[in-house]
């Protein structure tokens, strides 16, 4: 088991971990040490137990405001998750086109050719 030295506000620890954690371990001393020196810069000096206490205490608070966070993005995920999954059973629209019969087609080109004859006779009634 790897023995490890921390710095975390200006004092040293050794502490232990598993093999393979070291990097864990530096990490979560790293974030440990900037709250301690969060606090010695406001509060100054104080015990070695209540810095580490305070500095908890402050990592506690932010990781229970991000928890809250991570709760309401799982809501909001469900939340989508459900829009997605209802909008995708539903049966797949479809839009049908009307089609005209060549009949009806053929009727009015008729009734078209009829018109432009009755105008063309009309026209030359007029001039």
């Amino acid at each position: 088991m790897p023995q490890i030295d921390i710095s975390i506000g200006g004092r040293s620890f050794e502490v232990a971990c598993q093999e393979g954690e070291e990097h864990y371990l530096h990490s979560a001393a790293a974030m440990l040490d900037t709250e301690a020196a969060h606090l010695s810069s406001q509060i100054g000096r104080m015990s070695e137990a209540r810095m580490l206490l305070m500095a908890g205490l402050m990592l506690a608070d932010k990781t229970s405001g991000l928890e809250d966070k991570v709760k309401e993005s799982d809501a909001k995920m469900a939340q989508l998750q459900a829009q997605i999954d209802t909008l995708e059973a539903r049966p797949a629209t479809r839009v049908e086109v009307p089609v005209v019969p060549s009949e009806v087609t053929d009727a009015l080109a008729e009734v078209a050719a009829r018109a432009e004859s009755l105008a063309d006779q009309i026209e030359g009634r007029a001039v």
